[in-house]
């Protein structure tokens, strides 16, 4: 039995004028595929997309595109600045396109989420140093940012923006989640400033919404531009429900295509449902099961101009359905980002127009350590890209444990590479 009329494979006009074939994105994962020396696309990210994009997927996002290269969220990870040479870029857009859906760029600062292997002095709003315990010392140093550099930061935002239109992407997505910098303005928790950029919601928000500003005036109206936000740190006193709820109000109007509700940060990976504080309001009754986010995203929905997408979790074909109907006053999620469930299957969205695998089985760790069981999912899902990587199918992702050691043993020998390059120029 097919599911072709399910709503889930309707198009979605979005803002900008352009049409996504469905409803499903494939959200983004850190990858760490980056050819090096120069942190571009190669072979593997390309085999890797081209998996993705004849799957039938409405939407592919990347995972982080770093707009400095001294700022990376992984030492594997793409950049794109003024300088790049886009001929790569061109390819891999090209490839996530070729079977008729949208491949859009997530681009991104990690603040202070950069690991010490790299090398370089991390920059926050306020230097506030990560608290993960034992694996504090993993990180890098921390300090303020100025006001000079805070704006050379949203000029890189803009420049990264303009060169994925120039490469042939259709879209960028600003990741403003999950604990990095933009996110990291908008916390109390780590936006301690007593300027323009810190203090109350309006001046925590300042560095997100003139982001959004400088991107969207150096783009086509044409041009996809689209915005990941936590809906909560899920850490007390941290950035709130209702601080997220009023922060798309304010985004109204500023030319985004759709705005993608997840949550947590390293410190609280909620987007995994391993929330340090599931405490408040609105996700608290989903933040433990598939579709975390799902209830506080339709509220969410019921304030904004652009289309809302929820991620987090989601391995069901039915969750997937219920996720997207409308609540009882007619507002509603009209994208869905899937995840681990495109890494164990990439073919996922055809397969389930077509009736098959209706519950994804995704790998998972059983460490008791919230941080230790975040890092050891992420090296399963790591696991199965690297696969994919090779042109193989991804498999289970193997033992939890020899997932994390591979990882770290990956990522070590790409920090040696990516420090050879930047001591290079």
């Amino acid at each position: 039995m097919t599911n072709t009329s399910s709503p889930l494979f309707q198009p979605l006009a979005l803002p900008n004028g352009s049409t996504l074939p469905n409803r499903i994105c494939k959200a983004a994962m850190e990858e760490n595929l980056a050819v090096q020396p120069g942190q571009y696309p190669g072979q593997k990210l390309f085999a890797l997309y081209r998996q993705w994009a004849e799957g039938g997927t409405g939407l592919l996002l990347s995972g982080n595109v770093m707009v400095d290269p001294s700022a990376l969220t992984g030492p594997g990870g793409v950049v794109l600045e003024k300088g790049t040479d886009l001929t790569p870029f061109r390819e891999w857009a090209q490839i996530g396109k070729s079977s008729g859906g949208q491949f859009w760029l997530q681009i991104s600062h990690p603040g202070r989420q950069l690991y010490k292997s790299l090398g370089e002095t991390a920059v926050s709003p306020s230097g506030v140093e990560l608290n993960l315990g034992k694996f504090s010392k993993l990180f890098a140093p921390v300090r303020a940012l100025d006001e000079g550099e805070i704006r050379k930061i949203i000029t890189r935002f803009a420049d990264t923006a303009e060169l994925a239109q120039e490469a042939g992407f259709d879209g960028v997505q600003i990741h403003g989640a999950h604990g990095y910098l933009v996110s990291q303005f908008l916390s109390p928790l780590t936006n301690k400033r007593d300027d323009e950029w810190g203090g109350g919601l309006e001046n925590r928000a300042r560095f997100l919404l003139e982001i959004v500003t400088a991107v969207r005036q150096r783009v086509k109206l044409s041009f996809g531009v689209g915005l990941k936000l936590n809906s909560a740190d899920f850490q007390r006193g941290g950035f709130a429900f209702e601080d997220a709820k009023q922060v798309v109000e304010w985004l109204n109007g500023h030319g985004l295509d759709f705005v993608e509700l997840s949550g947590g940060s390293y410190e609280s990976p909620a987007m995994q449902g391993n929330p340090d504080d599931a405490s408040g309001g609105a996700a608290s009754s989903t933040v433990q099961r598939e579709a975390y986010f799902i209830d506080f995203a339709r509220q969410i929905a019921a304030v904004a101009d652009m289309p809302i997408m929820v991620t987090g979790g989601i391995t069901k074909f039915e969750t997937a359905e219920a996720a997207i109907a409308k609540d009882v006053n007619g507002f509603g999620v009209e994208l869905l980002g899937i995840a681990r469930a495109l890494a164990a299957d990439p073919h996922l969205t055809k397969h389930w127009q077509e009736g098959l695998n209706q519950q994804v089985g995704l790998p998972e760790a059983g460490f008791s350590s919230a941080t230790l069981k975040g890092l050891a999912t992420m090296a399963l899902t790591k696991a199965q890209l690297e696969r994919m990587a090779k042109g193989k199918t991804p498999g289970d992702g193997g033992s939890a444990t020899l997932a994390l050691v591979a990882d770290q043993y990956r990522a070590a020998k790409r920090a040696k590479a990516y420090r050879a390059w930047r001591a290079a120029g």
